[in-house]
């Protein structure tokens, strides 16, 4: 499953629905056009959404439960602690795979969710099932 971000990480705002909408579509073609696939689901960057967004161009936000700040912070265990600490049934964590210490710690936090007998499924199964 892969989807969009957005093609230059643009948060919606009431002010830009078009200029959002635009960058959506943009990545959305760049997308299929690689994997062959419609893409379905966008993660807003910033959680900013409008929900008319689903019926006009067939998407569905993901957004998240639990957000660490993984983006402000490099202690690996700080990081995995706030995770582990908040995690619960259904939660969808927010982690950037951009940095180093964030793939450290999203390693460290499946092994201790999985310890305390946490599944992970794929993001359709939460919001479809």
């Amino acid at each position: 499953m892969i989807g969009n971000h957005t093609y230059s990480h643009i948060q919606f705002k009431p002010g830009n629905k078009e200029a959002f909408k635009e960058e959506l579509l943009k990545t959305n073609e760049i997308i299929t056009g690689i994997t062959g696939e419609e893409v379905l689901y966008v993660r807003p960057p910033y959680g900013s959404w409008d929900k008319s967004f689903e019926t006009e161009l067939n998407m569905f936000p993901v957004l998240w439960t639990v957000d660490p700040l993984d983006w402000c912070s490099t202690n690996v265990e700080r990081i995995t602690q706030k995770v582990v600490s908040k995690a619960g049934e259904n939660d969808i964590i927010l982690m950037h795979d951009y940095y180093p210490s964030t793939i450290t710690a999203a390693l460290e936090v499946v092994d201790e969710l999985l310890e305390k007998g946490y599944d992970f499924v794929t993001v359709d199964e939460i919001l479809f099932d």
